[in-house]
């Protein structure tokens, strides 16, 4: 397979659908269009759980990029942030980030795609497991009203004040950064989060986009249930 990148002769993305594997799945699209190997990761089956799967990603969950280099090396990303960024950076043609170096745009570029990485996403991660994913004793609703409130009233203002000014979270120019932040308010909304107009009108944009369709066109899929794991716990995949 030819990715077009000099540096990059193959790219393998272990995905189940809607979870963040998705936010991955829509730059591959966006980079390379259909130049990967897509392998379905079957959560309600325990496959996580193989040793086979366990040797790439011993945190069990999705996504896994693999990544085959030019000089036949090999390395497995875990973490989806992380592929986001390495993905717009490896495929520069394609526009996706602002180039690295000092520049405003690439500090706000930065700083919205870890924004949506880790405060937005740890929010509604603290939102499903306090109401999908924990056994009902273990839940908090104390938990689900802080965040809520804290998500409501924290996080919707800044992207609602960016998106009220600009198509795109950095801009009028579509970014990776748009990857994370719009396939959280894809989740968000699943919540009755970001609901305001400038939220609708930001999704209606982003999902014009061939690649964000080709990401989540096996969304329908998604079990909202957690899979149970071996000894009939829970699995805390995303």
């Amino acid at each position: 397979m030819n990715t077009t990148n000099k540096g990059i002769r193959a790219l393998t993305l272990f995905h189940y659908p809607a979870t963040r594997s998705a936010r991955v799945k829509w730059i591959l699209h966006e980079t390379v269009g259909e130049s990967f190997t897509t392998e379905p990761l079957d959560l309600y089956a325990g496959v996580q759980y193989s040793d086979e799967f366990m040797a790439k990603n011993p945190n069990h969950n999705v996504p896994v990029l693999d990544v085959e280099f030019d000089d036949g090396s090999h390395m497995s990303m875990l973490e989806s942030a992380a592929m986001v960024a390495f993905l717009a950076d490896a495929y520069p043609d394609k526009q996706l980030a602002p180039p690295p170096g000092p520049s405003r745009a690439r500090a706000d570029y930065l700083q919205m795609l870890l924004f949506g990485a880790t405060t937005m996403d740890m929010m509604l991660w603290q939102i499903r497991i306090h109401e999908h994913v924990l056994p009902r004793a273990e839940r908090d609703e104390r938990t689900v009203a802080r965040y809520r409130k804290k998500f409501t009233t924290e996080v919707e203002p800044q992207l609602a004040a960016r998106l009220a000014k600009h198509a795109f979270i950095c801009g009028d120019t579509f970014t990776a950064a748009d990857c994370i932040i719009g396939h959280n308010v894809t989740w968000a909304r699943g919540y009755g989060l970001c609901q305001d107009e400038v939220f609708r009108a930001y999704l209606s944009r982003i999902s014009k986009r061939p690649a964000f369709r080709a990401a989540f066109a096996d969304a329908a899929s998604f079990n909202p249930q957690p899979p149970k794991v071996p000894g009939g716990k829970v699995s805390f995949n995303g």
